[in-house]
């Protein structure tokens, strides 16, 4: 993929002419009538496409389109990508960030035994990293803004995180970085809530 710089490169290089005041497609279909070489046209509009392009979900609740939105600002763009990381949520906490396992629902503090909060981070290491994250970045460890935002810095995050960047896959590959980063003992619903979302999630372009 390539940097979005690259659209002023490749027009200064190849000299195009009012390119301040043409709109961008305007642009590539003058690189196309050029002859230009088809590979970096064809790049460059993917490029395009993927930095106009958002997928929503009208009826979700408040938590699943701030969900929804977070990943995709983290650079996953891929629809099944997305309703693959919503699924699993929803299989883990139904989106209930102050759940505790058993379905208690406490501040981070009160939830002596089990998982907790959006992923049911259960292991000892995993719940206390959740606790450190929200003092260092001054949070609530019972709020989504905080878990989503541990959420990432994950040694377990980190190993699947660039499945989830790699689009045009089924769900089935999403799921296996899923187990990456989980590492679920009951699949459950998972994959129907996936596909759910599947469904669910429209594209909005700008």
């Amino acid at each position: 993929m390539i940097n979005f710089l690259t659209v002023a490169s490749a027009v200064g290089v190849l000299g195009l002419t009012q390119v301040a005041a043409a709109p961008l497609w305007d642009i590539l279909d003058e690189m196309d009538t050029e002859n230009t070489k088809a590979e970096l046209v064809e790049e460059i509009k993917e490029e395009v496409v993927a930095k106009e392009t958002r997928w929503v979900c009208e009826n979700c609740n408040e938590n699943e389109r701030v969900t929804l939105a977070f990943f995709q600002d983290y650079g996953i763009t891929d629809k099944y990508a997305l309703a693959t990381l919503m699924g699993n949520i929803k299989q883990e906490s139904m989106f209930i960030t102050n759940i505790c396992e058993g379905g208690a629902r406490v501040p981070y503090h009160r939830c002596g035994s089990g998982g907790y909060g959006l992923i049911q981070w259960t292991t000892s290491g995993r719940y206390y990293g959740l606790g450190r994250h929200a003092r260092q970045i001054g949070g609530d460890p019972s709020s989504l803004k905080t878990q989503l935002s541990y959420l990432v810095t994950e040694r377990e995050w980190k190993l699947a995180e660039p499945r989830f960047k790699t689009p045009g896959k089924p769900i089935g590959y999403y799921m296996n970085g899923a187990y990456t980063w989980l590492g679920w003992g009951i699949h459950g619903n998972r994959t129907h809530y996936s596909n759910q979302y599947v469904n669910r999630l429209t594209q909005l372009t700008s």
